[in-house]
């Protein structure tokens, strides 16, 4: 299964490469983890969630365990749209969007339109996904420890496991 997961993959990040992106601009990126990277990632889970005391990273980091692959979805060094719409916190977007003071989990803050956009690519590549019949679901706690191990360069991330078996793991639990 590790090819065929890895080609799924593949035709997810083509999903999300070329979903719509607000006034053109692309500020997605993404990353394929392998069986692997998996394993490292989902023992990383537990251990960031008992060091940080924040829930069910445990549990998700074991459905990351038994993973083929991954698709890491993120945003890196997005610029704000010039559309002023105060979403992010500011005023104006003339106000630095993504500024650095703000380095937790993710980078922040970010553009509402941006975040928007890496939500469209990640609502295209889960579609790709079922489309070929690949149990799958979007994490965000995922994206916080491959962000953490510097596993993608990106601000923002959410992570999407693939699995292939009887039963979905990432809801029957």
């Amino acid at each position: 299964m590790g090819n065929a997961l890895r080609t799924v993959a593949e035709f997810m990040e083509i999903a999300a490469i070329t979903a719509p992106k607000g006034g053109g601009k692309n500020f997605v990126v993404t990353k394929i983890l392998d069986h692997e990277e998996c394993v490292i990632l989902g023992q990383e889970m537990a251990k960031y969630g008992e060091e940080s005391g924040k829930i069910n990273f445990d549990r998700d980091g074991i459905n990351v365990e038994h993973s083929g692959a991954i698709l890491l979805i993120g945003m890196k060094d997005a610029a704000p749209t010039g559309v002023n719409c105060g979403a992010c916190g500011f005023i104006t977007c003339l106000q630095k969007v993504n500024t650095g003071e703000q380095d937790g989990e993710f980078l922040g803050p970010q553009c509402a339109i941006r975040v928007l956009d890496m939500g469209i690519a990640l609502g295209s590549a889960v579609k790709t996904a079922q489309v070929l019949n690949v149990d799958n679901r979007i994490m965000y706690r995922i994206g916080v420890v491959a962000r953490k191990l510097k596993m993608i360069d990106a601000d923002f991330v959410m992570g999407i496991p693939l699995s292939v078996s009887g039963k979905n793991i990432y809801f029957d639990r």
